[in-house]
């Protein structure tokens, strides 16, 4: 494997399960990671954390360090902000990926697993590829995923749909109960509000998905280091005037970013690409993680979806008879509907049809629905046909809301 990820790890840990033989390439060991810059604020869902528990990797359970619900609150659509909650079935968890990581890489290699720590790039695959039975690719970085092709049915955006401002801060109290806030301010963008567990214990991430145009991209173009006291002074009028229900709960006098480490600003370009590729000597090479697909962070499915392929790939190396092109397609036909439900539905959320705006609306006035939409985060192939179409929404809508 290429990548020292989720889907890389996730993968490794349960080839390990089945005694068979893993190498996994990576370019920074398990200290440059948690010494490094945020890697990205993701949250692990229920079917990511049974994975887990399956695998003994779930060192924080969701019982001490989860959420159960979204809060959502909607400013625009009229003279004052709209407010509703949706529970969860089973709680997700979010975990600072440089404590996560490094912990499961000691876990890999308790078990037998050789991990490469150099530097990789695209040149190296042929070589690889005849030193080992399967390539899985799961790092998209230094052109390695340029070797799967992009779907274009499936890819619609050529640039990225959000500039990203994604950091770590102190100074916040949680909702009750403990949720995500899920804010919407209508032609500027959304902030997600996640409690987060850092190395410095609970703290808050504030994910600002801000709409190009929208008249907040100075969250993504002011440098923090030039001046921090400015750079926090300019977060807090922001959620004053954008997300109300977050800024409530601000202690002004202790407000702040965690370290200036702790701050991720940028932006991505969502894309899908082909599930694998045929190297010399017809030596397969598998896509997986951010080689396969990248979805924006709006949803919080990226990770999840990555968990899920590398167990579909582990169970399909577990029981089939050659890592072929046969393999390969297999691998692709048993995660698509995960893989692709989560990118499907992340690229509506970004440009929402009048069926998910129809959603959104009814979600305010019913509780039920509220609250199925909330849990199909750990299901993203039943809210992606859930919207599917304007048709399939409205029977969503009717189903949950006894026709509302």
């Amino acid at each position: 494997m290429i990548g020292a990820g989720i889907a890389g790890l996730h993968l490794g840990l349960a080839l390990r399960a089945q005694d068979v033989d893993v190498v996994i390439h990576t370019d920074r060991d398990a200290a440059a990671v948690a010494a490094g810059p945020l890697l990205n604020t993701v949250a692990h869902h229920h079917h990511t954390l049974e994975r887990e528990r399956a695998l003994g990797v779930c060192h924080w359970d969701a019982a001490d360090y989860g959420y159960g619900c979204h809060h959502h609150c909607v400013v625009g659509a009229g003279p004052e902000p709209v407010r509703f909650r949706g529970d969860f079935e089973y709680p997700s968890v979010v975990i600072d990926h440089r404590l996560y990581l490094p912990r499961l890489m000691a876990d890999y290699e308790e078990r037998g697993g050789e991990l490469v720590v150099g530097a990789i790039g695209a040149d190296d695959l042929p070589r690889l590829a005849r030193a080992h039975d399967l390539l899985v690719v799961c790092s998209g970085r230094d052109g390695m995923a340029a070797l799967f092709g992009r779907r274009a049915e499936k890819s619609p955006y050529p640039v990225p749909q959000r500039r990203l401002s994604a950091g770590i801060y102190h100074g916040i109290s949680y909702p009750q109960p403990i949720g995500v806030g899920v804010h919407l301010s209508l032609g500027a963008g959304e902030l997600l509000e996640l409690p987060i567990t850092s190395r410095e214990g609970r703290a808050t991430v504030l994910l600002f998905e801000n709409i190009p145009g929208g008249g907040l991209e100075e969250l993504v173009d002011r440098s923090y280091a030039d001046d921090p006291r400015g750079y926090e002074r300019l977060v807090l009028s922001v959620l004053e005037a954008h997300y109300p229900a977050c800024f409530e709960r601000v202690d002004r006098s202790s407000f702040g970013l965690q370290a200036p480490r702790d701050l991720l600003q940028g932006a991505l370009t969502p894309i899908v690409r082909e599930d694998w590729a045929i190297l010399e000597e017809g030596r397969v090479a598998l896509a997986a993680g951010d080689a396969h697909c990248v979805v924006d962070p709006v949803n919080g499915q990226g990770a999840n979806s990555a968990s899920h392929s590398a167990w579909v790939i582990a169970e399909a190396i577990g029981a089939d008879y050659g890592l072929d092109e046969r393999f390969a397609r297999r691998v692709a036909r048993d995660r698509e509907a995960i893989v692709l439900g989560a990118s499907d539905w992340t690229n509506m959320t970004l440009n929402p049809p009048a069926q998910l705006v129809e959603l959104l609306f009814a979600m305010a006035s019913s509780k039920p629905l509220c609250d199925a939409f909330s849990r199909n985060f750990n299901h993203p192939d039943r809210q992606a046909d859930a919207l599917a179409t304007p048709e399939r929404t409205t029977a969503f809508i009717a189903r949950w809301s006894g026709g509302a």
